[in-house]
């Protein structure tokens, strides 16, 4: 039986996808189904609500950085004992890495999961003007199965009303209709995106997103639009490995506010390669536990600086498993903690663990964004010079040497251009501001975990129990 699955697209960014997404989900568990949450796109925090409504790990799915045989196998694997999968796309329906074609779109995965697409349409001010807009998204594609219409922040029911007459005078689309706004189901915005669900809490904000979605919204539609998907094109073509027969690998991962960007599949190929994860928290713990491997991932180390640098037993245990020769991977905010300070917004500087001669400035203005090829250009932890793997950078920092900084990696945008370079060593460390995808590459995770399975017993006297 084909999985029931449904794409949660926006006209645009902005227009409420992840409200929608996650009142649908509330919903529909709170009906008593087994919802599997999925996030289109290089998305780390939108995955992290996702999985505190539903209570199961949210999966990336991305076109450019994963193609078609890729998330239609993590679809596959993750959605088979789901009763609904619900899949949030990213930015409008067919944005993706190029204005001229459907690479890295939402417009693109809903094909590639051959999966109906619910739109979701910013209906505060607009009415008959909401039928054009409906028949030019369900036209400019006939490939891409838009199906239904969902409108978001509508005050009122009369108001609601003029804009389902419209779309339904004029299209064949189902209306199932529509979320009021409301500033207490609203996730407060900041640099990167939405407060984290780490610090969101546990509070009852979902629960008032289902709420309004019992209230305004036809659930039963919903569920109609998710069991009209036909079959996964395609075969389920596994992107993990066999568990490894050795000793497993102790990995160290980095938990905690200031790091939580972490891919889920990232994860697990981990696991299935012979990874022994244990989390480890840079603000709270004094002490890292005994790993073979430490891997920070990005997050906002910027906002936590001060209890950051007030960690000095961490911050020296790190530094100390580093020099010793321990095999250390960092991303972005990762890659940040490892330099010498964070200098926040505010132009405060918190001493950092030290291992690069740099200093990770915060911007006021201007970014950092945009897919990544990230090739080998040195051997390192992460492989043998060639080796290329696909990621994304988005970041609001820059490096500031003190000294000189050794990069291993040399970088491309999705088109392909030169962006120069990423990959900062030290010994047996690797840090980049990329946040890469082990499923566009899963050879670097064996190459990670040979690594650390070489260098095991060296940083036995770094760390304790």
């Amino acid at each position: 039986m084909p999985c029931p699955r449904l794409v949660i697209a926006g006209t645009q960014s902005g227009v409420g996808k992840t409200t929608v997404s996650l009142a649908l989900m509330a919903a529909l568990k709170a009906r008593g189904l087994v919802v599997q949450p999925f996030k289109g796109g290089p998305d780390f925090i939108d995955p992290g609500h996702h999985q505190a409504v539903t209570g199961r790990p949210s999966r990336n799915l991305d076109g450019w950085m994963l193609g078609d045989a890729a998330n239609r196998a993590i679809f596959a694997r993750a959605s088979a004992d789901a009763d609904l999968s619900v899949i949030e796309g990213m930015m409008g329906l067919f944005d993706g890495s190029s204005p001229v074609h459907e690479q890295g779109s939402t417009a693109e995965l809903a094909k590639q999961l051959n999966a109906p697409v619910l739109l979701v349409i910013d209906g505060s001010a607009m009415a008959r003007s909401a039928a054009a807009m409906v028949s030019g998204y369900a036209k400019f594609d006939p490939a891409v199965q838009v199906r239904g219409v969902l409108f978001n922040r509508v005050r009122s029911e009369g108001h609601y009303r003029l804009l389902r007459e419209a779309v339904e005078a004029e299209t064949d689309l189902t209306v199932v209709g529509y979320l009021q706004p409301d500033a207490s189901v609203t996730i407060q915005d900041r640099h990167l995106g939405l407060r984290t669900a780490i610090e969101q809490g546990q509070g009852d904000l979902y629960d008032r997103l289902a709420r309004s979605a019992v209230a305004t919204i036809d659930l039963d539609r919903v569920e109609a639009l998710a069991r009209s998907a036909g079959a996964l094109p395609g075969e389920d073509l596994p992107i993990t490995r066999p568990i490894a027969k050795e000793q497993p690998v102790r990995v160290g991962v980095a938990y905690d506010a200031a790091f939580c960007f972490y891919y889920q599949d990232n994860l697990d190929l981990l696991e299935a390669a012979g990874a022994e994860l244990v989390m480890f928290s840079p603000l709270r713990d004094a002490e890292l536990p005994v790993v073979d491997l430490l891997y920070f991932g990005g997050g906002y180390p910027e906002l936590y600086g001060e209890t950051l640098a007030a960690n000095v037993s961490m911050r020296g245990a790190v530094q100390t498993f580093a020099r010793r020769g321990g095999a250390v991977y960092a991303e972005c905010g990762g890659l940040m903690y490892l330099t010498e300070a964070i200098r926040d917004g505010e132009g405060r500087r918190h001493a950092m663990v030290g291992l690069f001669p740099a200093d990770a400035v915060m911007r006021k203005d201007g970014m950092t964004l945009g897919y990544r090829t990230v090739e080998v250009a040195q051997s390192c932890i992460l492989g043998g010079a060639g080796t290329v793997v696909r990621g994304h950078e988005f970041h609001y920092s820059r490096l500031e040497p003190t000294g000189e900084l050794h990069h291993a990696c040399i970088l491309s945008d999705a088109a392909g251009k030169p962006a120069g370079h990423d990959g900062l060593t030290m010994g047996n460390t690797l840090a980049l501001y990329s946040h890469l995808h082990f499923g566009s590459q899963p050879a670097v995770v064996a190459d990670l975990l040979g690594t650390a399975r070489r260098l095991r017993g060296v940083q036995a006297s770094a760390t304790k129990g």
